[in-house]
């Protein structure tokens, strides 16, 4: 499960729509790229599958979106000077990155104790990635938490039960595996502050991904969405509008009229109107800690040659 905010952060610094570079032919990467990969994980693949963790979607870690951003440095900026400037003056987004190795684990019944376990695992990674990239002089970053898991169609689907008692009375999201997405946002907050006290002289901002997207649910006519908008907007069947293995764009799924109503566009993804509410929350507040200072945006910004990221 990834999310688009590097699109709405160009989007909103009035830069051109970020490239991905993965498949991008003679792309301009001038003014970002985009290293995500759908499906992608922290930790090694080889790592999950020695732990019977076995997913077919991708072999892309975090090691080889860095790897590969490292590679790419010479085609982008030229000599290691002009580099080091570069990444120097760049807002780097770390992920959202980790999900997928909860997610695979849940997808071959892991219990929740032995999923626990990985997240150390996972926080520690993403720390020695950020590590690295403050060596190679990164002074900005922007790290994603968790999602509030228990509220998406794919797990309520899955994990639904007759016992009400784990459902949030208010949102109808399942308590145990919000909690989950939390404990992940404590422990890599923690490691954020250490790091940030390990490097004064660099900027950590955490993305409060869990809390952006969870007030959607708590309010959601205050957002312009139905009431209760656990269900798909894109899928087929039960109570959530959402079956395993029928995916959204086949001949046998449709979509809503109106995606604009709903927070879940299929049973893993968010609409953009749920998404871009997310950017928003984080770009201007409160969800983003420490918040952004704005106060040197200015409408230069739009039109600068700059490469600046």
């Amino acid at each position: 499960m990834f999310f688009s905010l590097v699109l709405f952060t160009a989007e909103f610094l009035g830069l051109p729509l970020v490239p991905p570079f993965y498949g991008s032919h003679n792309a301009n990467f001038e003014k970002g790229v985009n290293f995500a990969v759908g499906g992608a994980t922290a930790l090694e693949r080889s790592f999950l599958e020695d732990r019977g963790i076995h997913f077919p979607y991708t072999n892309v870690s975090l090691g080889v979106q860095l790897n590969s951003f490292k590679e790419s440095l010479p085609s982008i900026c030229g000599s290691p000077s002009d580099c080091r400037d570069m990444i120097e003056n760049a807002l780097i987004l770390m992920g959202e990155i980790g999900g997928n190795d909860y997610n695979y684990a849940f997808f071959v019944d892991k219990g929740i104790e032995e999923i626990k376990e990985l997240m150390p695992l996972v926080i520690t990674t993403i720390s020695s990635a950020i590590t690295e990239l403050i060596g190679m002089g990164g002074r900005t970053f922007l790290v994603p938490g968790e999602f509030p898991v228990g509220c998406s169609v794919f797990y309520l689907t899955s994990h639904q039960t007759s016992n009400m008692e784990e459902y949030d009375p208010l949102t109808g999201c399942l308590k145990w595996l919000n909690k989950f997405g939390e404990n992940h946002g404590e422990q890599l907050r923690a490691e954020l502050n250490r790091l940030q006290k390990l490097y004064p002289h660099v900027n950590i901002i955490y993305a409060d991904y869990y809390n952006a997207l969870f007030h959607l649910y708590q309010e959601p006519a205050k957002f312009g969405f139905m009431n209760r908008p656990l269900s798909a907007c894109c899928g087929s069947g039960g109570p959530y509008n959402y079956t395993v293995g029928r995916k959204c764009g086949t001949d046998i799924v449709e979509s809503c009229d109106d995606p604009s109503k709903y927070v879940a566009w299929d049973g893993v993804h968010m609409t953009e109107a749920a998404y871009r509410l997310m950017a928003e929350g984080i770009l201007n507040g409160p969800y983003a800690i420490p918040p952004f200072d704005w106060s040197c945006r200015s409408s230069g910004i739009k039109n600068s040659g700059s490469s600046d990221t």
